[in-house]
């Protein structure tokens, strides 16, 4: 499998909570989102422990596509760590992690319709 992280962008801490208990059930879906007071490596990688149904993936993978990101994408990074000092402390910083085999096959399915 492979997989794709990227940082989407800024939320209020319940917003981002309320999100993930409503949409994120299914063990089967193609993506997941991560969210962290901090901006940096550690934080996202820990916060794959508080998701509250995890796909059935190879996490170690996942794991990887986030350490890839991060040494691709300083600039990318420095803003999203800039903008949340910005924000009140009420807020996390939200990454989404693809399981790019799983969203080609729902991709897929929908123009099969």
């Amino acid at each position: 499998m492979s997989y794709n992280f990227e940082i989407i962008g800024i939320t209020p801490i319940l917003t981002f909570f309320d999100y993930q208990q409503r949409l994120e059930t299914s063990p089967k879906r193609s993506k997941t989102y991560l969210g962290s007071y901090k901006c940096t490596l550690d934080s996202f990688i820990e916060s794959m422990q508080i998701i509250p149904k995890k796909p059935e993936w190879n996490w170690d993978e996942v794991t990887e596509s986030i350490i890839s990101f991060w040494l691709k994408h300083e600039s990318n990074i420095r803003h999203w760590q800039a903008e949340l000092k910005e924000v009140n402390e009420q807020a996390l910083v939200v990454g989404r992690v693809a399981n790019l085999d799983s969203l080609r096959t729902e991709f897929e399915q929908i123009f099969e319709l």
